[in-house]
């Protein structure tokens, strides 16, 4: 029992590793393809549900608190709220996919996780400024969630199959 915790805790502390360096790449990258600010990939967000679906819950509700963590350590307490808004939202969204009593896409899986994502951080914005100006924004950022989820359906099904053999673990509810 305590090698498996021990175990678990350093394969989160990977994922945690992982999901810091897309987020890195993809704040490289996101500027490059002219998208506006605050709109990114969602590429770290792949750890969170690559956790979600192969691994618990509790592990992906831990990496969500680490990454929300993580950018107030970097960006301030704004993108650490942001991130922490978005990424509960999102969280809770793709929790209750895995348990619908139906087999879910992975696009739909995906693009509610995106959508979920800037939901989150609009209404955490929106707190901020105690205006809904902030949700002004809610068009664009919900086409970008439909385009970023495109593309995170797109990885996952190519990383997934090999990474849940990682694991030993199936994926049954989602089908990418």
């Amino acid at each position: 029992m305590r090698n498996q915790k021990a175990r678990e805790t350093a394969f989160t502390g990977m994922l945690f590793a992982l999901a810091m360096t897309l987020s890195f790449l993809e704040s490289l990258v996101s500027p490059l393809l002219g998208l506006m600010p605050a709109m990114k990939l969602g590429l770290a967000n792949i750890v969170v549900m690559y956790a979600l679906v192969f691994l618990r819950g509790r592990t992906a509700l831990m990496l969500v608190l680490l990454k929300a963590l993580f950018s107030f350590l970097t960006r301030g307490a704004t993108a650490g709220f942001l991130s922490l808004c978005g990424g509960l939202l999102s969280f809770l969204v793709l929790w209750l996919l895995l348990r619908a009593p139906f087999v879910v896409t992975g696009y739909i899986f995906s693009a509610c996780g995106a959508l979920a994502h800037n939901l989150g951080q609009l209404l955490g914005a929106a707190l901020l400024l105690s205006s809904r100006l902030a949700l002004g924004y809610a068009p664009a950022l919900m086409v970008a969630g439909l385009a970023v989820g495109a593309v995170t359906a797109l990885l996952s099904r190519a990383l997934f199959p090999m990474l849940g053999r990682i694991t030993g673990r199936q994926n049954e509810k989602i089908k990418f």
